[in-house]
């Protein structure tokens, strides 16, 4: 799934709330993820850039996938992140963020991972407001937290990040509930007056068994046209069975057409398992589908709509504590000639391997 530093913190709490709260605690940290991956369709030499991911963007070539430093406030009843951020996989998922008027776009957001400041409003109850990683799936936009190296397609299609304000209550030990309100499918600016919903439920049915539910609903057109609401629905679970675990995530979208009558859909889903198959090694293995026959989501840049099935086998090492050496190998099979390749031409079938080290200080 997908907190700012202690002097906006500061900025809004009483003083007397502030003397009282004695147990605060900041901590500095950061992350460092450099890979190289081999894309098998050979983009370029006019792009090196990978389609359909923020995930290994790159081809042929060592880089920086995500480094970020931060600043982490944590209190019995203040709690915030700091994250500033650069990486070839911050410049592909920001790449869509709008640019509405002379202070707002990508040049300057994505650089902002986290910078969300919270406030206790009761014993289980926290109000959390500014921008933060998406309340929706399982995976996370950081790899050192994802059972596998990349993301699956329905991760890569759905929000990393959001902007706005939300509320987090502890319901019992096991239930907890989540209500946005957001200014947009993953956007920071603002591309219309009208604001989006979004909700989370996680369950921990047992030690062995978590299940969870999230929503996004809001009209993602500008106001210069009809509104398209989009109401998205995602159910997952995650699952342990001593070394291995397990996570299920099923996606389901619709969206208004406009000026036509009717809603177009999307769906999606994605299986991974992962094996800890000693104190230092663990593998993994992912099946996966998408299909966006309206492009809703994803624009293929060809007369085909976006459907594609996937499969992924990983291999991580911890050579030494605060490290990852993660190696992945994955293949895409599509009904229509979507994935580009080198020379300008485009191929039904899509591959690569990756492997990256990562390192958490």
């Amino acid at each position: 799934m997908r907190n700012p530093c202690w002097l906006a913190l500061a900025l809004v709490l009483p003083a007397r709330g502030l003397a009282q709260d004695t147990a605060r605690t900041v901590t500095v940290g950061g992350f460092v993820d450099a890979y190289y991956a081999w894309d098998f369709a050979r983009p370029g030499p006019a792009s090196f850039d990978r389609a359909y991911t923020t995930q290994a963007a790159r081809h042929d070539e060592f880089n920086v996938n995500l480094a970020y430093l931060e600043l982490k406030l944590s209190g019995p009843r203040v709690r915030g992140r700091l994250a500033l951020q650069a990486g070839t996989s911050v410049q592909s998922n920001y790449a869509g963020e709008p640019t509405t008027g002379a202070v707002s776009g990508p040049s300057l957001a994505r650089h902002i991972q986290e910078a969300v400041v919270g406030v206790r409003a009761s014993g289980s109850l926290w109000v959390d407001a500014g921008i933060y990683l998406s309340h929706i799936g399982q995976e996370s936009w950081i790899s050192r937290d994802n059972p596998t190296y990349t993301r699956s397609l329905i991760a890569e299609f759905s929000p990393y990040y959001e902007a706005g304000v939300k509320a987090t209550w502890a319901a019992t030990r096991r239930l907890t509930a989540q209500l946005h309100v957001l200014n947009g499918w993953q956007n920071i600016a603002e591309t219309n007056h009208d604001k989006a919903l979004g909700m989370r439920l996680d369950y921990v049915v047992s030690p062995h068994l978590a299940v969870g539910y999230d929503n996004f609903i809001g009209n993602e057109a500008p106001d210069t046209v009809p509104s398209r609401l989009r109401v998205f629905n995602e159910v997952l679970a995650a699952v342990t069975a001593g070394r291995l675990q397990a996570w299920i995530t099923m996606d389901y979208g619709l969206q208004r057409r406009a000026p036509a009558s009717g809603t177009s859909s999307w769906y999606g889903g994605a299986v991974i398992v992962r094996y800890a198959a000693g104190a230092a090694v663990a593998l993994s293995a992912r099946l996966e589908g998408y299909a966006d026959p309206d492009g809703v989501i994803v624009a293929t840049g060809t007369r085909s709509a976006f459907r594609a099935s996937g499969a992924s086998l990983g291999v991580d090492v911890t050579p030494a504590p605060g490290t990852q050496w993660r190696t992945e190998l994955r293949a895409f099979a599509a009904p229509h000639a979507i994935f580009p390749v080198g020379g300008g031409g485009v191929t039904a079938d899509g591959g690569f391997v990756v492997s990256s080290l990562a390192l958490t200080f």
